[in-house]
């Protein structure tokens, strides 16, 4: 066998190969990769009076910014930088948070500085003016370790699937549960928060994909 067939050999056989190891890494890894896990079941609904607002048959980024949304404005740039203008065109994708409602020229600062620059369509951020025993009350039916600042404020937001489940980590390298990301944090934003909404964005896009493959049959 002269050198050229052995080499020939060898291409054909990485050609073979390689596929096969990349499927089966990837197959390997459905479980742990392809939908993002669970933490809560049962999350409470929206019900604030003149809004139509909802988290069902959405994918919310929810928080909870309380009174002080002046001290909010490094939190909401990280959020519309990096999270917002990434995923808003996706459908059924949001931004809710609850806001004392007081604070209705603070939202529209805020609002303003988000729009500085290039601009941002803010059409999916979405303020819900509400009171502070009801702001509680919604937090706590997350049911995370989290607290709520004096203002019922919280500098973390939380990812809400469209059957009002709270989705997270179950096996987080940093902590046994990863219930919500620091908004003041970039690098957990890019580490960790933007992977996550990208695999609960692709795990709805494949459920959908499959729904209307078998309607087509």
């Amino acid at each position: 066998m002269n050198k050229n067939d052995v080499q020939k050999k060898i291409v054909l056989g990485t050609l073979f190969i390689f596929p096969l190891l990349v499927y089966l890494f990837f197959a390997s890894g459905v479980n742990n990769f392809a939908k993002l896990p669970v933490l809560n079941n049962e999350v409470k609904e929206l019900d604030v009076k003149n809004q139509n607002i909802r988290l069902k048959d959405h994918i919310t980024i929810l928080g909870y910014w309380g009174g002080s949304l002046e001290n909010k404005k490094a939190e909401a740039l990280n959020l519309n930088e990096k999270i917002y203008k990434r995923f808003y065109q996706f459908e059924d994708f949001q931004f809710v948070f609850l806001v004392d409602s007081s604070s209705s020229g603070q939202v529209d600062e805020l609002k303003k500085s988000l729009k500085q620059g290039a601009g941002t369509d803010l059409s999916r951020w979405n303020f819900i003016p509400s009171n502070s025993e009801y702001i509680k009350a919604h937090f706590l039916s997350l049911k995370t370790p989290f607290i709520l600042e004096n203002d019922y404020s919280s500098p973390y937001v939380f990812i809400i699937d469209k059957d009002l489940r709270l989705r997270g980590r179950d096996n987080d390298k940093d902590s046994e549960n990863l219930y919500g990301f620091d908004a003041r944090s970039v690098a957990q934003i890019n580490k960790k928060m933007i992977d996550d909404v990208k695999v609960i964005l692709a795990e709805y896009r494949l459920a959908l994909k499959i729904y209307n493959t078998k309607r087509e049959k």
